[in-house]
């Protein structure tokens, strides 16, 4: 049997690459299963979801192995896995999903029934979804491997592409995700909310969504400035506290047809309050910009308990919205976790035949599995980079 190493949360700020088990053919629970596969780590990225945890801004548990982001090659499968043989090389969902109840069966793999006692949705390696061990690791475990599993079709075409594919199991179909339930389509002018990976993915989904002009803001120089090298428009935050007024700088308008919030629940105030934490701020200002009856989607990450805020309403997950302005503008709302199953295969064909360059555009930075705690050193300072963890060198190899 082969050794295994995984990254452990430690506590608040800080990481650590150890010796763990090597996956078996269990549940959290310690049940036998059948269904599952175990695979052999082509890459797993760390995310800006992560950092949440790794910053000590959530109940994570020390010890939790981390990383939701993974792609594989199967190396062992449960005799009731029928479609997928030992050397397939596939994309996990972030979503650990049954495939069985009613969400599932409704295309809404982000909130299974089945996977988490404590409440709907699982995932790899994260707080409160359902123990599942995570997978930046050397192997992981992969439940009812049939469904939630995304073969590649050519096992030399996707080697030939894995950087961009990495970005299947969460930031892409995530962005594309927040960018469909914007409403964004041919000639939209799109306002994103941070320009970490997930909101250049989110503008990366807009523009072959056909939208006319993309804006990204965000308050790190660094981050704007390879938005503008990618091709969108970036916003700086720092400059006022009136976004509107920003946008109108741009498209002589104020206002935009649809708009993401990729932030999630670390935001910070614009203008002269830029390095204040003001959770709602990216929702309030969305509402202001979003045009009457359009669309705000919210990919990025909010959660129950925010034990780190020095906001006490944030502490309990509570937001000072003005819901009210949305309202009073019919304003829809779209949040929740990306059903990534619901959109990778199509975005796998689109990375394939070279519609959708997105490892340039999240500016993919190969290391290796034991750089793990310098790039969540990196990350956390604001580096314009995603992080891709290659356990095994095949992704350097493959490049």
């Amino acid at each position: 049997m082969a050794s295994n190493r995984g990254v452990a949360y430690l506590g608040p700020g800080k990481v650590e690459v150890q010796s763990i088990d090597y996956p078996k053919m269990q549940n959290p629970k310690g049940q036998q299963i059948e269904h599952g596969a175990i695979l052999k780590i082509v890459s797993t990225n760390i995310c800006g979801s992560d950092q949440h945890m790794v910053r000590g801004r959530t109940t994570a548990p020390r010890g939790l192995i981390l990383g939701h982001e993974i792609t594989g090659e199967i190396v062992e499968k449960g005799k009731d896995v029928e479609f997928l043989n030992v050397g397939d090389i596939v994309s996990v969902p972030f979503n650990v999903a049954c495939g069985r109840c009613r969400t599932c069966r409704e295309q809404q793999s982000g909130v299974c029934l089945n996977v988490n006692p404590s409440r709907a949705g699982g995932a790899y390696g994260y707080v409160d979804m359902g123990g599942w061990v995570g997978g930046q690791a050397d192997y992981v475990l992969v439940p009812y491997a049939d469904y939630n599993l995304l073969k590649f079709p050519d096992k030399a075409q996707a080697l030939a592409k894995i950087r961009d594919l990495t970005m299947l199991s969460d930031i892409l179909p995530t962005g594309f995700h927040g960018a469909v339930n914007a409403g964004v389509g041919v000639g939209s002018t799109v306002y994103i909310a941070g320009a970490g990976p997930v909101g250049l993915a989110a503008a990366a989904s807009a523009r072959i969504l056909g939208a006319a002009v993309v804006m990204i803001g965000d308050m790190n120089d660094e981050r704007l400035k390879h938005a503008k090298n990618v091709g969108f428009e970036p916003i700086d935050l720092k400059k006022s506290d009136k976004l509107g007024e920003l946008i109108e700088q741009v498209i002589k308008t104020p206002e935009v047809d649809a708009s993401v919030d990729a932030v999630g629940f670390e935001a910070h105030g614009h203008g002269a309050q830029h390095n204040v934490e003001a959770p709602a701020t990216v929702l309030n200002s969305l509402m202001t910009v979003t045009r009457a009856a359009g669309a705000i989607g919210i990919p990025g990450l909010y959660v129950t308990e925010d034990p780190g805020s020095k906001d006490e309403a944030a502490q309990h997950g509570n937001l000072r919205m003005r819901l009210g302005l949305g309202w009073a503008k019919s304003h829809r709302f779209y949040t929740g976790q990306t059903p990534v199953l619901k959109y990778n295969r199509q975005l796998m064909q689109a990375i394939l035949y070279d519609r959708l360059p997105i490892a340039k555009i999240v500016n993919a930075t190969v290391i290796g599995l034991e750089d793990a705690p310098q790039g969540y050193q990196d990350f956390d300072k604001g580096a314009a980079k995603k992080y891709v963890l290659d356990p095994h060198g095949t992704v350097r190899k493959a490049a």
